[in-house]
């Protein structure tokens, strides 16, 4: 017989644990939101990404990538040619010989809720203030929210360490990453007024 965890225990837990991220803190864009959604008794959230610009190395392995590059500020397209670079001078050594992909992601965000209803008033909110691909993804042990904008950008950029695209074409690619970028971040501005 499976024991049910009561939310309150399971939001204590959650929330008493330390950032197990990637990167070990919240994202300053998305922090104020997130402490917001915390001190309510009938949410809690679970992870959360204020929107990103990286470069991903397709692994061999299928559903495997990592990280080559990653920030979750805007970038210039100095930044980007300079990165692109340090994956080509790897690649004279023996490294990154596949497929490089340049995404920019939208914010994201995961919240368990305490009960259905609670649920289904905070998606509203959520996609009036712009999140449109969000939605329940889990009803059984805990209910639970996957909110999302719909800014994002992927293609590949590099493969075998060379640049596939002009410099013309990542100027314009920079320019539209950190319009969308900016666009998440005033999703999340309009999300936490709105709650």
């Amino acid at each position: 017989m499976k024991i049910s965890v009561p939310f309150d225990k399971r939001r204590a837990d959650c929330l008493g644990k330390l950032d197990k991220s990637n990167i070990g803190f919240w994202d300053d864009k998305i922090k104020g939101l997130c402490e917001k959604i915390n001190k309510r008794k009938e949410f809690y959230t679970t992870s959360s990404c204020a929107g990103r610009i990286v470069l991903l190395k397709q692994e061999d392995k299928k559903g495997e990538n990592r990280f080559v590059f990653r920030t979750h500020d805007k970038i210039s397209f100095e930044d980007l040619k300079k990165e692109l670079s340090k994956i080509e001078k790897s690649k004279e050594k023996g490294r990154e010989k596949g497929v490089i992909y340049f995404k920019q992601e939208a914010c994201i965000l995961h919240v368990a809720c305490r009960d259905l209803g609670d649920a289904q008033d905070f998606l509203k909110k959520a996609k009036l203030s712009g999140w449109k691909k969000s939605g329940i993804m889990n009803i059984g042990e805990r209910i639970m929210l996957e909110l999302m904008s719909t800014e994002a950008i992927v293609f590949p950029i590099m493969d075998k360490g060379k640049i596939l695209v002009s410099d013309g074409f990542l100027k314009l690619i920079v320019k539209e990453a950190n319009k969308k970028l900016e666009r998440s971040w005033e999703k999340i501005q309009n999300f936490e007024r709105m709650i």
